[in-house]
C-alpha cells in the first residue's frame, strides 16, 4: 500500500485555518495533506446547508484522493467524517475530541439534548461563546492571548441543522480508527471522550491540552497521526 493521503476535517464554527500550524509540520515529514471547508460554516448560503452537504463535501475529497486515505476529524467534524468516510480507500479515521456517534445518533443527544448555553443560536445559524465562557475559555485557554484572540476571531457562525441531523452511516465499524482524548478539554468531557472511544473500538491516544491541541500541540498531534498512518 502507498503512503496515505492525510485529509483533514474541521469542526464546528473553525475552518481549515485551524490546522494550518499542523499541516505545515505533517508536510515538512513528508505527507501529502489535504483539507475540506465545510458547507455549514463557509458556503455563502450555509443556513440553507445540512449535515448532508457537510458529508457530501468530506465524501467529495476522499474521491478526489487517488490511494489510501487517512482522515483526521475534530469535534463536529467527526459527524460528517463518520457519515460520509465509508470509502474503501479510508484507511483509517483519527477522531480528535470527536463526535464518534452511531447510527441514528446526534450531536445534540450527545451532548445531552438540550443545546449548551453557550450555544449561541439566532434562526438557522449558531455562533460559539458568551461572557462567562468565551472562545478563549472554549477552545484556545492553552495558547497564548495574542494567539486565542487571533483564533476566535477567525471563527464563524455554523447552521444549526447539523447538530440534530441523525447518522444514517458509520465509517468506524469496518475500519481502523485512532481517539486522540484532550484532558484538559473545556467543551467535552473526557469521560464522554473515552466512552466514545471505547465503543468505536480506537487505539487511544492522549494529551494535556485545550479542545484544540492542533493549534498549541501541533508537534504532539503530528506525531498521533503519524502513528495512526504507518498503521495502515
Amino acid at each position: 500500500m502507498s503512503r496515505p493521503t492525510l485529509l483533514l476535517v474541521h469542526g464546528a464554527w473553525h475552518g481549515s485555518w485551524a490546522y494550518e500550524p499542523l499541516a505545515e509540520i505533517l508536510a515538512a515529514r513528508g505527507w501529502t495533506v489535504e483539507t475540506v471547508d465545510l458547507p455549514t460554516v463557509h458556503a455563502p448560503d450555509k443556513a440553507e446547508r445540512t449535515l448532508a452537504d457537510d458529508a457530501g463535501a468530506v465524501a467529495d475529497a476522499i474521491d478526489r484522493i487517488e490511494g489510501p486515505v487517512v482522515v483526521v476529524a475534530h469535534s463536529y467534524g467527526g459527524v460528517p467524517t463518520t457519515q460520509a468516510a465509508t470509502d474503501p480507500k479510508v484507511a483509517h479515521i483519527v477522531y480528535i475530541a470527536a463526535f464518534a456517534l452511531d447510527e441514528g445518533e446526534t450531536l445534540l443527544g450527545a451532548v445531552g439534548g438540550v443545546a449548551p448555553d453557550w450555544w449561541q443560536i439566532e434562526g438557522a445559524l449558531s455562533t460559539a461563546g458568551n461572557d462567562e465562557l468565551p472562545p478563549r475559555t472554549l477552545f484556545f485557554h492553552d495558547l497564548s492571548e495574542e494567539e486565542s484572540e487571533r483564533a476566535s476571531a477567525r471563527l464563524l457562525s455554523q447552521a444549526v441543522q447539523p447538530f440534530s441531523a441523525p447518522l444514517t452511516a458509520v465509517a468506524w465499524r469496518d475500519r481502523p480508527t485512532t481517539y486522540l482524548i484532550t484532558e484538559e478539554d473545556t467543551v467535552f468531557p473526557v469521560v464522554a471522550q473515552e466512552a466514545l472511544a471505547a465503543r468505536a473500538g480506537s487505539q487511544t491516544a492522549r494529551l494535556r491540552s485545550s479542545h484544540s491541541p492542533f493549534l498549541s500541540q501541533p508537534d504532539a498531534v503530528a506525531d498521533v497521526i503519524e502513528r495512526a498512518a504507518r498503521s495502515i
